[in-house]
């Protein structure tokens, strides 16, 4: 069970390395929010997974339960937000 958690620990650990070298190397702001969203999200939930296997108390798992459901119902609208603003700067920069 401890090597579960641990595989998980490692494998979100290296998901959220690839958000953050996709933050760095992708061309426009678009791009980089979808790095930073989708692959950051899923690497936070894997290593709260793998914490929970960790720590397997009703405790922790509600802690883990409402991080998991803070994270899925804010950030698709901090990466909407971002979206709607990075485009309108885009058509902002167009138009001049």
């Amino acid at each position: 069970m401890t090597a579960l958690g641990w595989a998980l620990m490692i494998f979100g650990t290296a998901l959220l390395a690839v958000a953050a070298l996709g933050l760095l190397r992708l061309p426009d702001a678009l791009s980089r929010q979808h790095a930073a969203t989708k692959a950051a999200t899923l690497a936070l939930g894997v290593m709260l997974a793998g914490l929970a296997v960790l720590q397997p108390s009703w405790a922790w798992g509600i802690r883990i339960g409402t991080l998991v459901a803070v994270l899925a119902a804010t950030v698709p609208i901090a990466s909407h937000a971002l979206a709607r603003a990075a485009a309108s700067r885009s058509d902002a920069l167009e138009s001049d």
